[in-house]
């Protein structure tokens, strides 16, 4: 968080001149000291790939004032993520009172820390030379399984007294792409072996599908047997034309037993009053696995549907004498 937060505020080009503060946190650091030179982006990876501690306090200072404020900006982050286990106190997540999160919110922040190029180049980096006054320092990554395990391109690790050894990574094989949370293992090798459990069973037993094409396939299907069905009472039109809510992902991981059983239920109104507004919704596009619901959808009229007036039942009527 305290990296989303900093690319989002900042500027990494800038150079930010170290305070007693942070050059006087304790852990894991970058190895800082009063009086410092060194630019945002340098801050960055010396944070996420050393646990730099000093780096973080530096970061929080730069941005939010104090580490006070760098807090304030964190929890509005992850209110504006919608996490509502999870408060931030301090940048570098040294135990402290009030400070805490989940497993599933750390794989929720890290699913959107992913998103940002920047984030995602600095976690799949092994080895890094930041620069210190102008002199050149390299620092390793001390995520265990970058390099050494399939897919594996990040993300982070951590320690503390409180929080045991933690570990979150994200892995991609083919079109699996997954995040790891493992917290408050006893070893280092624990939640090395855990994590690789996990990620080994994530890809044996899931598949991705392509959610999107399935809902629009049955959804065409039913529009195409029960549209004639639906009855707009004293409308211009005879027939509605329908469009469906837009998915708001494409894809998705099933395990692999549940291919067979997702079920796409629809319910329809079918009898509407002229006028029907555009964007009216009539239905319900329900997506189910195993009966369990994961998705609502609704089903809308796509165009204004105008009520007949006197100069239209006349035209009709013509119409009728015409043909007859």
């Amino acid at each position: 968080m305290t990296a989303i937060v900093v690319i989002e505020k900042s500027n990494l080009n800038d150079i930010v001149t170290i305070e007693s503060k942070a050059a006087g946190t304790g852990g894991s650091r970058l190895g800082l000291k009063k009086n410092d030179k060194i630019t945002v982006k340098d801050l960055l990876y010396g944070l996420m790939l050393c646990s730099g501690n000093d780096a973080a306090v530096a970061l929080a200072i730069h941005i939010g004032g104090s580490v006070e404020g760098f807090a304030n900006l964190m929890n509005q982050k992850a209110h504006d993520l919608g996490l509502v286990n999870t408060h931030f106190v301090v940048p570098h997540g040294l135990d402290n009172n009030g400070h805490y999160t989940t497993a599933y919110e750390l794989a929720k922040i890290t699913d959107y820390a992913l998103t940002i190029k920047e984030i995602k180049n600095i976690v799949e980096t092994r080895n890094y030379n930041v620069t210190i006054n102008g002199s050149s320092k390299n620092i390793s990554n001390t995520n265990e399984l970058l390099g050494n395990l399939s897919g594996v391109y990040g993300v982070k690790t951590g320690f503390t007294n409180g929080a045991g050894r933690c570990l979150v990574t994200a892995c991609k094989r083919g079109e699996l792409d997954i995040i790891t949370v493992i917290l408050g293992a006893d070893t280092k090798k624990d939640r090395t072996s855990d994590s690789i459990q996990l990620i080994e069973y994530a890809n044996k037993n899931y598949k991705m599908i392509n959610i999107k094409e399935i809902i629009k396939e049955k959804f065409n299907s039913w529009q195409e047997m029960n549209r004639k069905r639906i009855i707009i009472n004293k409308g211009i039109k005879k027939e509605i034309e329908l469009e469906i809510e837009e998915m708001p992902y494409t894809t998705m991981a099933i395990k692999n037993t549940q291919e067979d059983n997702i079920e796409i239920e629809i319910d329809s109104l079918f009898y509407l009053e002229a006028p029907v507004a555009e964007k009216t919704t009539i239905g319900t596009l329900k997506v189910k696995i195993n009966n369990e619901t994961i998705k609502v959808l609704n089903i809308y009229c796509k165009n204004e549907i105008a009520k007949k007036q006197v100069k239209d039942y006349i035209k009709e009527i013509l119409e009728i004498y015409a043909i007859t």
